[in-house]
């Protein structure tokens, strides 16, 4: 099959690389759509220790599947595994379990090729009629989603009451604004300094997308879902927070800068970490994405698997309006 591979940081080569082999109680998906994570660009980077090159990354994926029970369906992947016996699992919280597996992180290659291979029970049937690439945000939808819903349970008004604002413009970002709005919040800013981004959002139908100088007033906001995770968006949440408020921290990017203790403490405000998404979530957004209920879904990009280093360039560069680049093998 061919595949894009890093084999050393900043360094994406697209090559022949072996089949995968079939595993009991595991599939084989012919890869329709794969989309570019932030996370894929940390390792790509090298910054993420835990994908040591050579290494194939992507788990965004949608496609086809070839062999076992589920053959002949398309579907969408859930990356996530966790072992059965595990507590966290159990509790249907498998991406707590201190054992979980992902696509594109040692020991499974990711799905930056034309053929993947995951558990047949992380495979979500989607209609034939599905754009393969709508199907791949399936994946980061989800992430949006958790941390939406994560963050609502842990607010002292309905969302429906509450002033909420997104920081980040992202494919995470636009995506938290979106769940929001499709889940009845009463206000939804999403704060984006990139005017292009911006742009995006308010087509995709986030009508309060600003620049972080035309943003909500500090203290104002009920729920912030920093979709960045830099110190200073941090700080900014910290700012906007509103007393009692909830900051929910999405962004991977490393240190603890920017975080107001002491406010936080005074004003009793939450500070709570978010991480992908349970099973149960992760099958939800994918019948609302069958149902339209995100909207046209035309805020991404596709180009083909083999541009895909040209795509993470453009990407570096600040080049790309879109939220999200997906690749099709």
């Amino acid at each position: 099959m061919k595949a894009l591979v890093q084999i050393a940081p900043n360094t994406l080569i697209y090559r022949e690389e072996p089949d995968p082999g079939p595993m009991p109680g595991e599939a084989i998906i012919k890869v329709e759509a794969v989309g570019i994570c932030g996370s894929d660009m940390h390792a790509i980077h090298g910054h993420d220790s835990r994908r040591p090159t050579p290494i194939i990354l992507g788990h965004e994926a949608a496609g086809r599947v070839l062999t076992g029970a589920l053959a002949g369906k398309r579907v969408a992947v859930n990356p996530l595994v966790a072992p059965i016996d595990c507590a966290f699992a159990k509790e249907g919280r498998p991406h707590l379990s201190p054992r979980r597996q992902i696509l594109s992180m040692p020991p499974r290659p990711g799905a930056f090729a034309e053929l993947a291979r995951a558990p047949e029970e992380n495979l979500v049937e989607i209609p034939e009629d599905m754009p393969a690439q709508h199907a791949a945000l399936a994946e980061p939808i989800a992430v949006s989603y958790h941390a939406v819903h994560h963050g609502a349970r842990l607010l002292g008004r309905p969302l429906p009451a509450a002033r909420c604002a997104v920081l980040g413009g992202g494919a995470i970002g636009l995506a938290a604004a979106l769940v929001l709005v499709q889940a009845g919040a009463g206000e939804v800013w999403l704060i984006e300094p990139n005017a292009a981004r911006r742009a995006t959002a308010m087509k995709a139908g986030i009508a309060l997308s600003r620049a972080p100088e035309d943003g909500p007033e500090d203290g104002s906001c009920d729920l912030i879902i920093d979709a960045v995770g830099a110190a200073a968006t941090r700080a900014h949440s910290c700012r906007l927070a509103r007393p009692g408020g909830v900051i929910v921290h999405a962004g991977l990017l490393p240190g603890v800068d920017g975080v107001d203790v002491r406010r936080l403490t005074l004003q009793e405000i939450t500070f709570t970490g978010t991480y992908c998404y349970t099973p149960v979530e992760f099958r939800t957004v994918v019948k609302l994405l069958v149902a339209g209920r995100f909207g046209a879904l035309d805020w991404l990009e596709m180009r083909p698997l083999s541009e895909g280093a040209a795509a993470v360039a453009a990407i570096d560069a600040g080049a790309v309006a879109a939220a999200k680049i997906v690749l099709i093998p």
